[in-house]
Order: C-alpha cells, then structure tokens, then sequence
C-alpha cells in the first residue's frame, strides 16, 4: 500500500463509484471470479465500516478503481450521528468560529485531516494483514465526502431534506431524466422536488411544467447535493 493520498478535510462531490478487482482466481468460471470479486469488496466494506465505528465514524462510500497496476481505493466518511449532533451544538452557540460561513451544519462530515490519518493507518494495517486488497501495490484515499456527496441510502433523503439536490432518473419524468431543485419532501418513496429553487435549463425547463416534480425513489438513478455557499 502507498501513502494514504489527498486526505482533504472537506472535498467535493466524489466521482461516480466504480470498482475493479484483478487477479487471476483459481475458479472453473467467469461467473465464480465475479462472485469472489463482489465477496471481496463486501468484506472490505465491512472491515471499513469496523475500522470507522471504533473513530466514532460513519463510512458513507467506498470506490475502487484502476487496473493491475495502478488501484486505488477510496474512502469516503464522515462523524457518527452522535459526533455530528455535538457540532450541530457548537454551531448553534456561536462558539465554532473556525465553521464555513453559509453552509448549514448538517451537510458537514465534522472529519478533520487528523480524522482521515488515523483511520487509513488503522484500516491500511488491517488490509494488508488480511491480505484483502491481493497483487499489486495500490493507493488508499480517505477523505470527507464533500458538500456535494452522492445520495446513496433513504435516510440520505430524509436527512438532507431542504437541500439543493441534483439528480437523474432510470426513466423519464415529464420526458426528462435530469432534474435540479430543492428537496422540499420525502415520503412514501417519493421525493418532492421545489423546481422554483433554481434556474431550469434545456429539457428540464421544458418538461417543468409545474413548480414541483415528484420522482419515486426507484427512479433515481444517482443524486448529489447541490452546494450552497
């Protein structure tokens, strides 16, 4: 494993995830060797989340990328809701000077380079012990997932609920699958998006024939926070 990389305190939004795990796997199918591909991540996955839990950290987001020779693997995490809720505090006091000015508090991580330092030693350690990144030399990146992180779980709806949003649908919605506004509501598996909120363009002005969209959460096909500074 090389040095943990660009460990940036609050980034923004990370590329789309994709992950490739090379190795020649003694397995009598194409078919097996993917299943012990998807194992392997899983495990890591799980190892991080460990890893993280003993920091009073969340993990958010895991991508691996790169060939035989050139791999990374990213980190993305954040304070745990406990963790979170003491910042939330100190916001609200006055006290946190040193806090980006216009940005509200919850779509900060809390994660400082001293958080994401301690973590990829502690998580490198246990990759390399276990062997679960097998081959060639490969970089590890921990970082904070930024002010315009992916969307990943329902509870990411809810949570950032009055955030700007940007998203793309699996289908079209009104004839458009790019959609940009304010979550304005999430229930039922439905996300209301306020339109209004920001200056529509292309085919998204066009198919906004209202104020608001409603997108079931089943059609998204991936979504971020908009940043707002």
């Amino acid at each position: 494993m090389t040095a943990p990389a660009d460990l940036a305190e609050e980034m923004s939004g990370p590329a789309p995830t994709f992950y490739l795990l090379q190795k020649t796997f003694c397995a009598s199918s194409k078919t097996s060797e993917l299943t012990v591909m998807a194992v392997q991540l899983d495990t890591i996955r799980a190892t991080a989340e460990r890893i993280a839990a003993s920091h009073n950290l969340d993990l958010v987001d895991i991508e691996f990328q790169g060939g035989a020779k050139f791999r990374t693997l990213r980190i993305f995490v954040e304070k745990n809701a406990a963790e979170r809720a003491k910042l939330a505090s100190v916001a609200q006091s006055g006290e946190a000077e040193d806090l980006p000015k216009g940005v509200p508090v919850e779509m900060l991580s809390g994660v400082t380079h001293e958080d994401c330092a301690t973590f990829a030693q502690d998580f490198g350690t246990v990759l390399d012990v276990e062997d679960l990144i097998p081959g060639a030399e490969y970089t590890l990146e921990v970082s904070s997932p930024g002010l315009e992180r992916k969307l990943l779980r329902p509870d990411d709806y809810t949570r950032f609920q009055g955030s700007l949003v940007k998203l793309q649908t699996f289908s079209p919605v009104n004839k458009n699958r790019q959609w940009q506004g304010r979550l304005t509501k999430f229930a039922d598996g439905i996300l209301t998006i306020d339109l209004s909120a920001v200056k529509q363009k292309g085919k998204a002005k066009k198919a906004a024939t209202e104020q608001t969209v409603e997108i079931a959460l089943a059609n998204v096909e991936k979504a971020n926070l908009v940043a707002e500074i």
